[in-house]
């Protein structure tokens, strides 16, 4: 797969006002868990761990178990990038 179609990939994946919701609270707040992210989007867990499954496969966010707890990230500044060029006019 050459780097066009990743770009593709995260930018279908990206394509969801929810994602791009957590994108924005990882950048801004640093890793969180899973209750952190739902606390402050206020969406049902379940929803909240599908939209991440989905940008971890993706090669977006990063997951890691602390505890009993995995704690999601950033993995790829490029996802900031993309985000940073939406907000500007």
């Amino acid at each position: 797969m050459d780097l066009l179609e990743r770009m593709a990939g995260a930018l279908k994946v990206l394509a969801h006002p929810c994602r791009l919701k957590m994108v924005e609270l990882l950048q801004r707040e640093g890793d969180a868990p899973v209750h952190q992210i739902m606390d402050r989007i206020r969406l049902p867990q379940a929803t909240i761990s599908q939209h991440l499954n989905q940008m971890r496969r993706a090669g977006l966010v990063k997951a890691t178990r602390r505890g009993k707890e995995v704690w999601y990230g950033i993995a790829d500044p490029r996802a900031l990038t993309i985000l940073d060029c939406i907000r500007k006019k």
